[in-house]
Protein backbone atom coordinates (compact mmCIF):
# COMPACT_ATOMS: atom_id res chain seq x y z
CA UNK A 1 0.00 0.00 0.00
CA UNK A 2 1.99 3.01 -1.53
CA UNK A 3 1.71 6.13 0.90
CA UNK A 4 2.29 9.88 -0.54
CA UNK A 5 2.86 12.35 2.16
CA UNK A 6 2.52 15.71 0.28
CA UNK A 7 3.45 19.32 2.30
CA UNK A 8 1.93 22.05 0.19
CA UNK A 9 1.34 25.44 1.20
CA UNK A 10 -2.31 26.90 2.31
CA UNK A 11 -3.97 28.58 -0.27
CA UNK A 12 -4.60 25.74 -2.83
CA UNK A 13 -8.82 25.14 -3.51
CA UNK A 14 -10.28 21.61 -3.19
CA UNK A 15 -10.83 21.53 -6.78
CA UNK A 16 -6.72 21.86 -7.48
CA UNK A 17 -6.22 19.23 -4.26
CA UNK A 18 -8.75 16.83 -6.07
CA UNK A 19 -6.99 17.10 -9.67
CA UNK A 20 -3.46 16.52 -7.40
CA UNK A 21 -4.43 13.33 -5.46
CA UNK A 22 -5.99 12.11 -9.30
CA UNK A 23 -2.98 12.54 -10.92
CA UNK A 24 -0.92 11.21 -8.08
CA UNK A 25 -3.11 8.28 -7.44
CA UNK A 26 -2.75 7.40 -11.84
CA UNK A 27 0.93 8.25 -11.76
CA UNK A 28 1.84 5.44 -8.49
CA UNK A 29 -0.92 2.96 -10.66
CA UNK A 30 0.92 3.54 -13.88
CA UNK A 31 4.82 3.42 -11.94
CA UNK A 32 4.14 0.53 -9.32
CA UNK A 33 1.41 -1.18 -10.62
CA UNK A 34 -0.80 -0.72 -7.66
CA UNK A 35 -4.68 -0.39 -7.62
CA UNK A 36 -5.86 2.49 -7.01
CA UNK A 37 -7.99 1.67 -3.92
CA UNK A 38 -4.50 0.68 -2.52
CA UNK A 39 -3.16 4.10 -2.82
CA UNK A 40 -3.36 6.62 0.37
CA UNK A 41 -2.34 10.17 -0.35
CA UNK A 42 -1.82 12.93 2.90
CA UNK A 43 -2.47 16.51 2.26
CA UNK A 44 -0.79 18.94 4.76
CA UNK A 45 -1.32 22.64 4.51
CA UNK A 46 1.49 24.73 5.88
CA UNK A 47 0.76 28.30 7.02
CA UNK A 48 3.26 30.63 5.55
CA UNK A 49 4.49 31.65 7.82
CA UNK A 50 5.88 28.46 9.15
CA UNK A 51 7.56 28.14 5.52
CA UNK A 52 10.99 29.43 5.01
CA UNK A 53 12.68 29.27 1.74
CA UNK A 54 16.55 30.69 1.45
CA UNK A 55 16.33 32.00 5.27
CA UNK A 56 12.87 34.22 5.01
CA UNK A 57 9.48 33.44 5.84
CA UNK A 58 6.89 33.03 2.99
CA UNK A 59 4.88 35.22 5.28
CA UNK A 60 7.19 37.98 5.18
CA UNK A 61 7.91 37.99 1.27
CA UNK A 62 6.32 40.90 -0.75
Amino acid sequence: MPTLRVELMEGRTPEQKKELVKALTQAVVNTLGSKPEAVDILLYDIKRSDWATGGVLWSERE
